[in-house]
């Protein structure tokens, strides 16, 4: 019995109802991390159910899951609507003024043959999210009405692939970088777009928070019977079955290891094609462009004539010469520490990936979160840049010009998001045997889980 506070008799059926009280059936998930096949338990508003071999949280559940999430997606969209529409930030120095609108970060680029880095920057920071809320709007419409709009389960499967490439967030460090920089060189005034993306960049975090994925696939869906003979308490694979990483359900595969979801229709496999080529491949030109990215200027600054370029590091001790000790320390931390430290950490699950027991290969599983949680924040410096290049821009006596760096550097953030997307962390513990002290409690799971009705 599930205890949930009373909600208004008006309350649409989904938010009124949770999965768990529309059907009586088991309803089984396989982790997308290590492949556990695992019953998910009745969730109150607040709570959440994780793997319980790799802790992966598989469903959070929320009060409202409908109503929140389409009332945060109309927020977010009024304040990027005021963010685009004001102005954002400008200067004065020495009688020289100059205003930029939110946009003009990355139109400005394209005037110094700069045209990915500002495509990659006005995608990330307005029209990614844009879309995504929007269709955000779309699917908790259709559902708070009782009928789905035309192209929900399209929609739906779209909001997992474009919430790692949203990076409102990441563009706020950058702005606050960027005005500690040029601060003691210049008076600068915020504007209302300013604030107003702040705004935005909190309520979009809120936003994708706020989406209950299990709940709303079974509001769209359904929930289809699992395959005839699962078991929980073992993995996935050996079973010929694979969840799906977008809505969750368990599906059978072809003996090829192939097959599509039944619900939402993503293409599924066994394992990732090719997985570690992939993140070798990927790896292997990140770290070229890395090479490129620290020798040339990423920018140059030209103050009464005099043109002074600079790469990332002289960046970092220019800052540090400066006293600007904290913001040294983040451009160094997310330009230098974050994307290194990614490479070697990606290299190193990749060579020792076949070599994994049950112990390190949570240690390792808890390494690949991280490396794919801090590769976005990497962009800090990309966004720097653009900022500065729209803003300082008053000819001889003060400008900055993007280097050739800024695009290489931005070239391995992607490159190394990329790496860390075709990773499959299920290959950790693919080849992890039992530890010793474990094999017991392992056997005892197991055979738990045989004596489970079958869910089919």
């Amino acid at each position: 019995m599930i205890k949930r506070r009373a909600l208004p008799v008006n309350t649409p059926l989904v938010d009124l109802m949770p999965p768990e009280t529309r059907t009586q059936r088991r309803r089984l998930r396989a982790c997308h991390e290590c492949d556990w096949v695992s019953a998910l338990p009745p969730l109150s508003s607040g709570e959440r159910a994780s793997c319980p071999r790799c802790s992966h949280v598989l469903v959070k559940r929320h009060r409202y899951p409908a109503q929140r999430s389409m009332a945060l997606a109309i927020a977010s969209l009024i304040a990027l609507m005021v963010a685009v529409s004001f102005p954002f930030i400008s200067f004065t120095v020495s009688g020289v003024s100059n205003r930029i609108e939110l946009t003009q970060t990355a139109t400005a680029l394209i005037g110094f043959h700069q045209p990915l880095v500002a495509i990659a920057i006005i995608m990330t920071i307005v029209v990614l999210p844009a879309v995504y809320l929007l269709g955000v709007l779309w699917l908790q419409f259709g559902l708070l009405r009782g009928h789905p709009l035309p192209f929900s389960r399209d929609i739906a499967r779209s909001l997992a692939h474009l919430t790692p490439w949203m990076m409102a967030d990441v563009f706020i460090i950058g702005a606050l970088v960027s005005l500690i920089k040029i601060a003691g060189l210049a008076d600068v005034e915020l504007g209302i777009s300013f604030w107003g993306f702040c705004v935005f960049a909190l309520l979009l975090l809120m936003t994708t928070q706020s989406i209950d994925a299990d709940w709303m696939w079974f509001s769209l869906e359904g929930e289809p019977l699992a395959p005839d003979g699962t078991q929980t308490g073992i993995p996935a694979a050996g079973q010929g079955l694979t969840g799906c990483p977008t809505c969750g359900l368990i599906n059978r595969l072809s003996p090829q290891g192939r097959g599509h979801c039944i619900r939402c229709h993503e293409k599924l496999h066994q394992r990732l094609p090719h997985s570690l080529q992939r993140t070798w491949a990927l790896l292997g030109a990140s770290a070229i462009m890395y090479i490129p990215a620290n020798v040339y200027p990423i920018m140059t600054t030209t103050s009464l004539g005099n043109s002074s370029p600079s790469t990332i590091i002289g960046g970092v001790v220019q800052l540090i010469q400066m006293g600007s000790w904290p913001i040294a320390a983040v451009i160094f931390i997310a330009s230098v520490i974050v994307p290194v430290g990614k490479l070697v950490a990606l290299t190193w699950l990749c060579l020792v990936v076949r070599r994994s027991s049950v112990l390190n290969a949570q240690s390792r599983t808890r390494l690949y979160r991280l490396t794919e949680f801090i590769g976005r924040w990497s962009m800090v410096d990309v966004f720097v840049v653009a900022i500065l290049v729209a803003l300082i821009r008053a000819g001889s006596l003060m400008s900055i010009t993007p280097g050739p760096a800024a695009l290489a550097f931005g070239s391995v953030v992607v490159l190394t998001m990329l790496a860390a997307m075709t990773f499959d962390p299920r290959l950790i513990w693919d080849t992890s045997p039992p530890h010793r002290n474990s094999l017991r409690h392992f056997l005892l799971r197991r055979k738990a889980a045989t004596k489970e009705p079958v869910d089919g």
